[in-house]
């Protein structure tokens, strides 16, 4: 009788919650790297190293797949925001404006944009796409000001802050089609001294 491995002791709940993790990652993956058209059941499920079944078994459609990862990759945009900066950190505007446009740079944001262009074309997406990115925007307005230490009773703080905010996204698409990191520093650079200036 061969060895019983820890995976064989594990209850079989997490056994399943642990499938479901790895399909929602392979998922934001495959969208990031292939796109909504590229991105089927089969090849997330191969990404994944799961039966197509298995992946069927906890997403019973496409739909049902991307959607979950919709909300995924919005609580994985959240953590990664307030993870963004070590405590310490807080109120070194120059860190603060590079983590934040950091985020909007990376592979999550990507597979955001994949997942707002599927959901400007697929009606099942729509609505909770359009859900989820206004609670993600209002959480990431809301993380940026405590980080910038922005007093919003100030006239002009709200929209000094959301014009960040999209210059941020905008740095996001741009940086689909280009590496612009040096460009990407300096404008980080002068939006920095620019909030400063704005914001006391």
């Amino acid at each position: 009788m061969g060895a019983v491995t820890a995976a064989d002791r594990r209850p079989k709940q997490d056994r399943s919650r642990a499938t479901r993790q790895r399909l929602l990652q392979a998922a934001v993956a495959c969208l990031a790297e292939h796109g909504w058209a590229g991105s089927t059941v089969s090849v997330v499920a191969e990404r994944a190293g799961v039966s197509r079944g298995a992946a069927q078994h906890h997403f019973p459609t496409r739909e049902d797949l991307f959607t979950a990862a919709v909300e995924y990759v919005a609580e994985e945009r959240s953590t990664a925001l307030r993870a963004a900066l070590p405590g310490t950190a807080a109120g070194d505007r120059r860190a603060v404006v590079a983590a934040l446009v950091g985020l909007f740079t990376g592979p999550l944001f990507r597979a955001a944009l994949h997942l707002w262009v599927a959901a400007s074309n697929e009606d099942q997406l729509r609505a909770r796409v359009t859900e989820l990115e206004a609670r993600v925007g209002r959480e990431t307005h809301r993380i940026a000001v405590e980080l910038l230490g922005a007093d919003e009773s100030r006239p002009g703080t709200r929209e000094t802050v959301q014009g960040f905010l999209d210059l941020a996204r905008g740095l996001g698409l741009a940086n689909l089609l280009t590496d612009d990191a040096a460009r990407r520093e300096r404008v980080v650079a002068q939006w920095a001294a620019l909030l400063d200036e704005a914001l006391g």
